[in-house]
């Protein structure tokens, strides 16, 4: 009897043991793991790079460049040539068409630049000249009054040449200079040094300091002397 009341004794302490041994809840649960390790670009699959995943395009490319044998090479080269050729053909046409109109454009200007240079010139002597028709048509002139026109007639052309940069040659008692002198005759004269302008017929001008026109002048020269004439032998006359 006392082996059975030991046994179940036993059988009621055991549980007692074994409850008391059971680990709490905490500590049968799986180990806790790291937030890194649970991020999800641990758990994808490795990224591949874009150039692996694309198709080998560039490749095939270049195989098949390598695949064409010279005189194909040479023909793409021929293309490539007359492309350029063909480019720079259209480029010289252009630049050909810009110059010729360019040349005509030029030449038209030129043109009018000579017909049309004297137009200014031109308007002041209209007006000189429509002066002089007015003191011409006056009625009621007399000899003194029409002298008084003309003569402001000629100062008005005198200064429309000054405004020209047109200047008077100076001849009277100069010296004789051919670059601006014209002599139309001599004269001997006493009173004057030889080669010395007495008269002038018309004056001379210069532009812009360069000879327009030359003084049309009397210049002198040194008398003549007078040879005595020969006296006869008296002995020849009584001779005779």
């Amino acid at each position: 009897m006392k082996s059975k009341e030991k046994v179940a004794q036993k059988s009621q302490d055991t549980p007692e043991v074994l409850e008391s041994e059971l680990l709490e809840p905490e500590a049968l649960e799986p180990e806790a793991l790291e937030p890194e390790a649970l991020e999800p670009e641990a758990l994808e699959p490795e990224a591949l790079e874009p150039e692996a995943l694309e198709p080998e395009e560039e490749d095939d490319s270049t195989e098949d460049e390598k695949k064409l044998s010279p005189m194909e090479e040479l023909q793409e080269q021929l293309k490539k040539k007359d492309a350029e050729l063909l480019e720079q053909k259209s480029d010289f046409l252009r630049e050909k068409a810009d110059l010729d109109n360019f040349r005509k454009r030029l030449a038209k200007e030129k043109a009018d630049a000579v017909q049309f240079a004297n137009e200014r010139l031109l308007k002041e002597l209209i007006e000189i000249d429509d002066n002089m028709n007015r003191a011409l048509s006056s009625s009621n002139t007399s000899l003194k009054t029409l002298k008084e026109g003309v003569e402001m007639i000629q100062k008005q052309f005198a200064t429309f040449l000054k405004n020209q940069k047109v200047e008077p040659v100076e001849a009277m008692g100069k010296t004789f200079d051919p670059s601006i002198h014209e002599v139309m005759t001599q004269l001997e004269s006493e009173e004057h040094e030889e080669n010395t302008v007495m008269q002038e017929y018309s004056k001379g001008y210069t532009l812009n300091g360069r000879i327009l026109r030359s003084a049309k002048v009397v210049i002198s020269k040194k008398p003549t002397e007078e040879i005595p004439p020969p006296i006869e032998d008296e002995s020849v006359e009584s001779a005779d």
